[in-house]
């Protein structure tokens, strides 16, 4: 395994700057975000791909400090009811795709999207019960009419361009935010959508990331280290479905954390046995979205506890059997 970093952390240094940063740190590999939700700060796939110059000059970038780009990321709403929004983002994420083609990344990284309830929609309807039974034709209508239809598009795209691994992040408020929605959507679009796995956003949800892990298998294509701590008082108060301000921290019935704060040692190295398990042995990319710490001491943390509990080496011959 390799440990990796979501560059766009490093939003206020230059692309040479952060890469320089990441090497010095002893990471391996780094995530660069392409626009829309997280931002084009240190890749703008529009201008590169109007100047094959500039591609070139990325990939030395990367290559000459040994480093390797895990992936590009453009996590968006390619869903989204207003139209004037989702073409922004299926435009950036098509210029991700082609981006990714002409680098020999393999993969990029994206939301799934949440459509409206119907054509004349506003805004994005995530549909979280069955009852009353407008909610059960949301469901049905997004999946048959706008969800698989789009996604088989995409994934034809990405496989007609060399990128065989649409990451999907499974992240409640799109159409995408379990185990089982992932899978649905991957055996109705096809193997190019797996997921982009990221224990924080199933901590809350009450799901079990061991449990999940193994129940995806081949489909995980890349893995965040982000964490998520549970506020037992909070979340016996009101649940865990939670609209408060991230910033409103002793009031939320939970908040991202860098890891380690919200899951100890036994957790993150059973999820790394777990992943070893069931073949993944790619890139843990660090994602820091930790409210109650600066962005430098958040990743120094989890750069600390993630070199302690990785499995760097392949695994050995089971010699004793």
């Amino acid at each position: 395994m390799k440990l990796g970093v979501f560059a766009v952390l490093f939003g206020e240094k230059s692309l040479e700057e952060t890469l320089d940063y990441i090497k010095k740190s002893g990471l391996e590999a780094v995530e660069i975000g392409t626009g829309n939700y997280p931002g084009n700060k240190h890749c703008n796939p529009a201008e590169l791909l109007a100047d094959e110059s500039k591609i070139k000059r990325l990939k030395e970038a990367v290559g000459k400090r040994g480093l390797e780009i895990s992936a590009l990321s453009c996590h968006g709403n390619p869903l989204h009811p207003d139209k004037r929004i989702a073409t922004t983002h299926q435009e950036v994420q098509h210029q991700t795709i082609l981006l990714a083609e002409k680098l020999g990344v393999p993969r990029i990284i994206t939301f799934s999207g949440c459509p409206g309830d119907c054509e004349n929609s506003k805004y994005p309807n995530w549909v979280t019960c069955p009852w009353p039974d407008d909610y059960s034709k949301v469901l049905s209508w997004q999946w048959k009419e706008k969800v698989i239809p789009y996604w088989r598009k995409e994934a034809e795209f990405a496989r007609n361009h060399g990128v065989r691994q649409i990451a999907l992040e499974m992240h409640p408020g799109f159409v995408v935010y379990n185990t089982e929605t992932l899978l649905k959507l991957r055996e109705a679009a096809g193997e190019e959508i797996g997921a982009n796995f990221d224990p924080s956003h199933l901590f809350w949800q009450g799901i079990d990331p061991i449990a999940a892990v193994r129940k995806l298998g081949k489909s995980i294509f890349h893995v965040h280290a982000k964490d998520t701590k549970i506020d037992s008082i909070n979340t016996c108060l009101n649940g865990v479905l939670d609209t408060k301000p991230y910033s409103d921290e002793i009031n939320r019935s939970w908040i991202f954390r860098t890891v380690g704060y919200g899951h100890t040692y036994p957790f993150w190295k059973d999820f790394v046995s777990t992943l070893r398990i069931i073949g993944y042995d790619g890139v843990l990319s660090i994602e820091h979205e930790d409210s109650l710490m600066s962005a430098n001491e958040g990743f120094q943390k989890a750069l600390k506890f993630l070199k302690e509990i990785i499995l760097f080496e392949e695994k050995g011959k089971v010699y004793w059997a």
